[in-house]
């Protein structure tokens, strides 16, 4: 199954390790430091997000709210 992510992005359910809310990374030095380590993965639009998702080999910028991804994963799989 797959999940869309917004700015017609599709990502395999199977394939999200991690979705995180901007104020989660913000706030955090180690998450921070993880996303410039990552510069050559990222994917979307990284100044007006809201929340992240991380996969294996690519992190997508988020336009919509991490709750609301969560929900759409939780629906797929249910």
């Amino acid at each position: 199954m797959y999940v869309h992510i917004g700015e017609n992005i599709l990502v395999r359910t199977f394939e999200i390790i991690t979705i995180l809310d901007r104020q989660t990374v913000e706030s955090s030095p180690i998450s921070k430091e993880f996303l410039e380590q990552q510069k050559a993965m990222i994917n979307g639009n990284s100044s007006s997000y809201k929340s992240i998702v991380i996969t294996k080999d690519t992190i997508y910028f988020s336009p919509i709210a991490s709750n609301t991804l969560k929900k759409r994963t939780v629906q797929l799989t249910v």
